[in-house]
């Protein structure tokens, strides 16, 4: 098992990672009835995108031999209703000083790696993803 959830009541719920026993709450969006304190289920699915993204392209730099410290992303997560869901999910690179210099082939190489990503292989084709690369655009 990987993890399990427990509702609280108030449209709240722990999520426990049984191996770590780290854990986090969410909480329904105030346009759904929640209070907005906590990351929403929601919320979680997009960020986790991000998150995944760039850890396999940490570990794919650092078979590289570097290191991607200091990569930043900011995540837009975009609903759609009838019926409610994630309709789209827009995700800002902004690249550290140290990193933006780095040739073309390498660059290349990272952004495929992230935009093949375990979640980004995961999510229903109706999710629009894009991604701004910031100073690794084209």
């Amino acid at each position: 098992m990987t993890s399990t959830v427990v509702y609280n009541g108030a449209l709240r719920a722990v999520s426990t990672h049984l191996k770590s026993g780290s854990s986090f709450e969410t909480d329904a969006p105030t346009d759904n009835h929640g209070k907005g304190e906590r990351f929403s289920p929601t919320d979680t699915l997009a960020t986790s995108l991000a998150s995944c993204m760039l850890t396999t392209m940490a570990i794919k730099a650092r078979s590289m031999g570097f290191d991607l410290d200091g990569i930043k992303v900011d995540v837009l997560k975009i609903m759609k209703s009838d019926p409610r869901r994630v309709g789209g999910i827009e995700l800002s690179f902004h690249i550290p000083d140290a990193l933006k210099d780095m040739d073309e082939k390498t660059k290349t190489i990272l952004k495929h790696t992230g935009n093949t990503c375990p979640v980004q292989k995961s999510l229903h084709p109706d999710i629009e993803v894009r991604v701004d690369w910031g100073s690794w655009a084209y």
